[in-house]
């Protein structure tokens, strides 16, 4: 007679939950940003919207972006991807600033 032996294996399953990422909005009208500083978490999104009559151009040295032209009424997102104090203007407008806290 033979005899069995089962041995149960107990096993760990781990459970990611997914982080929701927030988007942030930002308009520019008047030569200006509508926020002088916004804290945002590494992998939201800052989308800047045009709400000028004129151009404008986002630049974040720290993060290496450039948007390029941004026309009237045109939207530019940028996923943050690095924690720190991010310093950002416009490169038509010089005097156009604001900063984004990212953690």
């Amino acid at each position: 007679m033979i005899k069995q032996v089962l041995f149960g294996l107990v096993g760990v399953i781990a459970v990611s939950y997914p982080s929701f990422a927030a988007e942030h909005e930002i308009n520019q009208a008047g030569k200006k940003f509508s926020k002088k500083e916004i804290s945002v978490s590494v992998g939201d999104t800052v989308v800047f919207k045009n709400d000028d009559k004129r151009d404008h151009n986002i630049l974040i040295k720290s993060l290496g972006f450039n948007s390029g032209k941004q026309n009237p009424g045109e939207l530019v997102s940028l996923e943050i991807s690095e924690a720190g104090k991010h310093k950002v203007r416009c490169g038509i407008h010089p005097k156009m600033k604001m900063t984004i806290v990212a953690k």
